[in-house]
């Protein structure tokens, strides 16, 4: 019989993201992402213009964070953004998505 090389399951390379904080500079959309097991991530946008709005800014940030929490943790998230507290910052909170029901069984 053979056997099959038995593969060590990797840990992803961060924890599931549980918050970010985005900030408006000169340069461009800078952020920081925090995670649930006390990690911190954090980095700019390339892909958002520097002139940017803030809406788009937070789309660009919320799509990267359910982007993220898939395609390493396979789950899903959601973020909900707090009332800024300052000009050019922004906070928002993201929560593990129930799961849909089983359509199976």
């Amino acid at each position: 019989m053979v056997r099959r090389k038995r593969e060590k399951k990797r840990r992803p390379p961060f924890g599931i993201p549980k918050g970010i904080v985005l900030l408006a500079t000169p340069e461009g959309w800078r952020h920081s992402v925090f995670t649930v097991d006390g990690g911190t991530h954090c980095g700019r946008f390339t892909d958002v213009p520097v002139n940017a709005g803030p809406a788009e800014a937070r789309a660009a940030a919320a799509a990267m964070l359910v982007g993220l929490a898939h395609d390493f943790h396979e789950a899903r998230v959601d973020v909900t953004w707090d009332l800024p507290q300052e000009p050019g910052s922004w906070t928002a909170q993201v929560t593990v998505a129930a799961s849909p029901p089983n359509a199976f069984g």
